[in-house]
Protein backbone atom coordinates (compact mmCIF):
# COMPACT_ATOMS: atom_id res chain seq x y z
CA UNK A 1 0.00 0.00 0.00
CA UNK A 2 2.29 2.30 0.77
CA UNK A 3 4.28 2.06 -2.37
CA UNK A 4 0.92 2.44 -4.72
CA UNK A 5 0.43 5.80 -2.77
CA UNK A 6 4.13 6.90 -3.14
CA UNK A 7 3.87 6.33 -6.94
CA UNK A 8 -0.32 8.02 -7.02
CA UNK A 9 1.72 11.13 -5.10
CA UNK A 10 5.19 11.09 -7.53
CA UNK A 11 2.56 11.07 -10.54
CA UNK A 12 0.48 13.77 -9.13
CA UNK A 13 3.86 15.93 -7.99
CA UNK A 14 5.00 15.44 -11.72
CA UNK A 15 1.15 16.61 -13.34
CA UNK A 16 1.85 19.63 -10.80
CA UNK A 17 5.22 20.29 -11.53
CA UNK A 18 4.42 20.37 -15.09
CA UNK A 19 0.91 22.62 -14.58
CA UNK A 20 3.75 24.99 -12.89
CA UNK A 21 5.44 24.80 -15.56
CA UNK A 22 3.38 25.93 -17.86
CA UNK A 23 1.95 29.14 -15.70
CA UNK A 24 -0.29 27.31 -13.06
CA UNK A 25 0.76 28.23 -9.92
CA UNK A 26 -2.09 26.76 -8.08
CA UNK A 27 -1.35 23.38 -9.39
CA UNK A 28 1.00 22.30 -6.57
CA UNK A 29 -1.24 23.45 -3.76
CA UNK A 30 -4.04 21.91 -5.34
CA UNK A 31 -1.81 18.74 -5.93
CA UNK A 32 -0.93 19.14 -2.14
CA UNK A 33 -5.09 19.06 -0.92
CA UNK A 34 -4.91 16.04 -3.68
CA UNK A 35 -2.51 13.86 -2.09
CA UNK A 36 -3.46 14.21 1.40
CA UNK A 37 -7.00 13.60 0.65
CA UNK A 38 -5.97 9.97 -1.56
CA UNK A 39 -3.70 8.89 1.90
CA UNK A 40 -6.54 9.79 3.94
CA UNK A 41 -9.29 7.54 2.00
CA UNK A 42 -6.65 5.31 1.06
CA UNK A 43 -6.11 4.68 4.38
CA UNK A 44 -9.10 4.72 5.68
CA UNK A 45 -10.46 1.93 3.25
CA UNK A 46 -7.27 -0.22 4.18
CA UNK A 47 -8.04 -0.45 7.92
CA UNK A 48 -11.90 -1.27 7.02
CA UNK A 49 -10.59 -4.04 4.72
CA UNK A 50 -8.72 -5.46 8.06
CA UNK A 51 -12.08 -6.27 10.30
CA UNK A 52 -12.90 -9.58 10.84
CA UNK A 53 -14.77 -12.26 13.30
CA UNK A 54 -13.92 -14.71 14.74
CA UNK A 55 -17.16 -17.26 15.35
CA UNK A 56 -16.04 -20.11 17.62
CA UNK A 57 -19.04 -23.25 18.51
CA UNK A 58 -18.78 -25.67 20.55
CA UNK A 59 -21.36 -28.17 22.24
CA UNK A 60 -21.56 -25.54 25.64
CA UNK A 61 -21.19 -22.39 23.78
CA UNK A 62 -21.18 -19.83 20.81
CA UNK A 63 -18.38 -16.89 20.82
CA UNK A 64 -17.63 -14.16 18.63
CA UNK A 65 -14.32 -11.86 18.50
CA UNK A 66 -14.30 -8.84 16.77
CA UNK A 67 -10.82 -8.48 14.92
CA UNK A 68 -8.92 -6.41 15.43
CA UNK A 69 -10.22 -5.23 18.76
CA UNK A 70 -11.15 -7.27 22.10
CA UNK A 71 -14.78 -6.96 22.05
CA UNK A 72 -16.18 -10.49 22.96
CA UNK A 73 -19.51 -11.92 22.89
CA UNK A 74 -20.78 -15.18 24.24
CA UNK A 75 -23.77 -17.37 23.73
CA UNK A 76 -25.29 -20.84 25.33
CA UNK A 77 -25.00 -22.71 22.16
CA UNK A 78 -28.18 -24.75 22.85
CA UNK A 79 -30.41 -21.31 23.09
CA UNK A 80 -28.68 -19.50 20.03
CA UNK A 81 -31.15 -18.32 17.23
CA UNK A 82 -29.93 -16.41 13.89
CA UNK A 83 -31.73 -14.42 11.86
CA UNK A 84 -32.05 -12.07 9.00
CA UNK A 85 -33.33 -9.26 9.76
CA UNK A 86 -34.40 -6.34 7.06
CA UNK A 87 -32.65 -2.94 7.45
CA UNK A 88 -32.53 0.42 5.85
CA UNK A 89 -30.07 -0.80 3.01
CA UNK A 90 -29.87 -4.40 3.69
CA UNK A 91 -30.56 -7.20 5.63
CA UNK A 92 -28.47 -7.51 9.51
CA UNK A 93 -27.10 -11.09 10.49
CA UNK A 94 -28.22 -11.25 14.24
CA UNK A 95 -27.68 -13.93 17.19
CA UNK A 96 -30.17 -13.71 19.76
CA UNK A 97 -30.39 -15.57 23.31
CA UNK A 98 -31.70 -14.53 26.63
CA UNK A 99 -32.45 -11.19 25.38
CA UNK A 100 -29.69 -10.36 23.92
CA UNK A 101 -28.45 -9.92 20.63
CA UNK A 102 -25.15 -9.31 18.52
CA UNK A 103 -25.53 -8.19 15.21
CA UNK A 104 -22.52 -9.66 12.92
CA UNK A 105 -21.11 -9.63 9.62
CA UNK A 106 -21.98 -6.03 9.19
CA UNK A 107 -19.18 -5.50 6.93
CA UNK A 108 -19.92 -8.54 4.50
CA UNK A 109 -21.96 -8.25 1.09
CA UNK A 110 -25.50 -9.59 1.30
CA UNK A 111 -24.71 -12.55 -0.50
CA UNK A 112 -22.00 -13.40 2.06
CA UNK A 113 -24.03 -12.74 4.96
CA UNK A 114 -27.12 -14.90 3.96
CA UNK A 115 -24.37 -17.61 3.29
CA UNK A 116 -22.88 -17.05 6.61
CA UNK A 117 -26.86 -17.50 8.44
CA UNK A 118 -27.08 -20.72 6.69
CA UNK A 119 -24.27 -22.13 7.74
CA UNK A 120 -24.26 -21.16 11.24
CA UNK A 121 -28.10 -22.19 11.48
CA UNK A 122 -26.72 -25.79 10.23
CA UNK A 123 -23.94 -25.97 12.38
CA UNK A 124 -26.47 -24.62 15.34
CA UNK A 125 -29.26 -27.44 14.63
CA UNK A 126 -26.67 -30.09 14.88
CA UNK A 127 -25.68 -28.73 18.44
CA UNK A 128 -29.35 -28.40 19.30
CA UNK A 129 -30.75 -31.38 19.57
CA UNK A 130 -32.44 -33.20 22.24
CA UNK A 131 -30.46 -31.59 25.94
CA UNK A 132 -27.64 -34.01 26.83
CA UNK A 133 -28.55 -34.87 30.49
Amino acid sequence: MRYLIGWLVLLVAMTAGLGAWQGNVFAPLFALVESAAMIWALGLAWRSGNRSERITLDDASLEVRSLPGRHRASFQSYWVRVRLAPGHDRHRLLLRSHGRELEIGSFLAEEERAAVAGKLKLLLADRQGPPRG
